[in-house]
């Protein structure tokens, strides 16, 4: 049997109450405007910005493969996402762009990756746990990899 693997990306839940993604600002301000643009004397209304996706599977199945060929598992992920820019705002292709941890979302962190120089993905700072992590805010719920921390 020929399975097709799950993509590595999920559509934000937008109809929940009190979820905001950011919306407005794209058409909006230039409809009533003085000066003719694109967007008014062609009529396309579609935004610059992408809204409602979660990359958060791929993150996990990158942490998964830490420790694997570098190349594999960019053919993989590739494979299953819709574009290959998310993959390189947690993963870092040298030494110099490698940070301990990325915030990926108002409240959620995941762990650098960078690409050693045998072509191996590789943790940024292994020793890096949750409890580690301070929370810039007491008032919302934080992640690190998928676990809570800074809810005492």
């Amino acid at each position: 049997m020929n399975k097709e693997k799950a993509k590595l990306f999920r559509k934000v839940n937008t109809t929940a109450h009190n979820v905001h993604h950011n919306f407005g600002g794209d058409f909006k301000n230039t409809r009533n405007s003085r000066k003719e643009t694109l967007e008014q004397t062609q009529g396309k209304m579609f935004g610059k910005k992408e809204r409602g996706l979660d990359y958060t599977p791929l993150y996990r199945f990158l942490l998964s493969k830490v420790g694997s060929n570098w190349d594999e598992v960019f053919s993989e992920a590739k494979a299953r996402l819709d574009k290959t820019d998310p993959i390189f705002w947690i993963v870092a292709l040298n030494g110099d762009e490698k940070k301990d941890f990325v915030r990926v979302g108002e409240t959620s962190y995941f762990s650098g990756l960078y690409v050693d120089d045998h072509n191996i993905l590789q943790l940024s700072n292994p020793n890096l746990k949750a409890s580690d992590m301070e929370p810039y805010c007491s008032c919302c719920t934080h992640t690190f990899n998928g676990k809570l921390f800074g809810t005492e």
